[in-house]
């Protein structure tokens, strides 16, 4: 694994937040799963205008200790299956703090939201 690869790792692990490039930088909270970075949008959750239009997208992590910058990079934008991507829609799930409908969060997703998947690409 590359330096920058393990850097983006590590980061996306330790932060449950990140920065997109979008028509300005927008703070996103994420999942890492299976080696990509999972977010969802729209429905009541985040508004990350435009993010599942885009072919890649500019993400850059920050230290949660410090806010530091640890790593930019480039990553594909893909729209995920939510019945496909049952495991990552969970890891998602998990990471969403203070859900109103805890219990029927991933059905209320797959009605009204957009799950996407970033896959960092290699630099």
């Amino acid at each position: 694994m590359s330096d920058t690869r393990a850097a983006i790792e590590e980061g996306a692990k330790k932060s449950g937040v990140l920065w997109l490039g979008l028509d300005r930088p927008r703070l996103a909270w994420h999942a890492w799963h299976d080696g990509a970075v999972y977010l969802v949008t729209g429905g009541g959750e985040q508004e990350l205008p435009g993010l599942a239009d885009l072919k890649r997208v500019r993400v850059t992590l920050r230290s949660k200790d410090n806010g530091a910058r640890l790593v930019d990079f480039e990553a594909a934008v893909e729209v995920v299956d939510q019945e496909a991507e049952r495991e990552a829609v969970a890891a998602l799930a998990k990471e969403r703090l203070n859900a109103p409908d805890g219990a029927h969060l991933t059905d209320r997703w797959a009605r009204e939201s957009t799950v996407v998947r970033l896959t960092p690409l290699d630099s």
